[in-house]
């Protein structure tokens, strides 16, 4: 084999690896892992990422690669705690990690609404999303987790279209500690503020955005 041919060859090598890269992804999404105990994702949060609200299994969809990646690390190494998600992340590589990561965060979420025509809420609910309670030193969700609750970078995730039940098993698990993977533990004292009922109201809150448009 001459130069040019190694070099066209390696060329194509080159361009074709992020296809097969995110092709990874996409099988293991659907599939699975290499490891028989890296069961399909989409068997619990759906064949389009976007979850399954009645089981209380949370939208992938749209989700950043690194937050993602970081979560699954996370319940590999144990700071985060769930029954079905311990051992499948621990059957996944750090490149298939990588790769499902990637794939699920180009799939397309649903549309969040803007908040920013929301001057002054009236609604306690809606009050303690936009702008928390400070006498007990919890901020406002959407002051970490963006305008309508669609997350920021890598640290705060989307809440919006999230399952309720979901987001109230988060809260609860930061405040008994099966949780403790957040940046300076600020998750863990904003959910042991919350009373079980405001913890209810706000995951309902972001778990139908469309209500949020009708807050005055």
């Amino acid at each position: 084999m001459n130069h040019l041919s190694r070099v066209a060859i390696s060329s194509l090598l080159f361009v074709a690896w992020p296809l097969a890269h995110a092709a990874d992804g996409q099988a293991i999404f659907n599939k699975g892992g290499a490891n028989p105990a890296a069961m399909a994702c989409m068997g619990c949060h759906g064949p389009d990422g976007k979850g399954i609200a009645a089981a209380g299994f949370p939208r992938l969809a749209g989700l950043p690669a690194g937050y993602l990646a970081k979560q699954l690390r996370d319940f590999r190494q144990g700071s985060r705690k769930q029954a079905v998600m311990e051992p499948l992340a621990k059957a996944l590589d750090d490149a298939e990690i990588e790769a499902v990561s990637s794939y699920l965060a180009q799939l397309p979420s649903d549309a969040v609404p803007d908040l920013r025509r929301q001057q002054i809420a009236t609604d306690p609910t809606a009050r303690l999303a936009l702008y928390g309670d400070w006498s007990r030193q919890v901020p406002g969700c959407v002051q970490c987790h963006g305008p309508g609750g669609s997350g920021v970078g890598e640290h705060f995730p989307p809440l919006a279209h999230q399952p309720a039940a979901y987001l109230v098993a988060q809260l609860q698990a930061w405040r008994d500690g099966s949780r403790s993977n957040d940046p300076n533990q600020l998750m863990v004292g904003v959910a042991k503020a919350l009373s079980e009922s405001e913890i209810q109201a706000v995951a309902n809150y972001f778990a139908q955005p469309a209500a949020q448009e009708a807050t005055p």
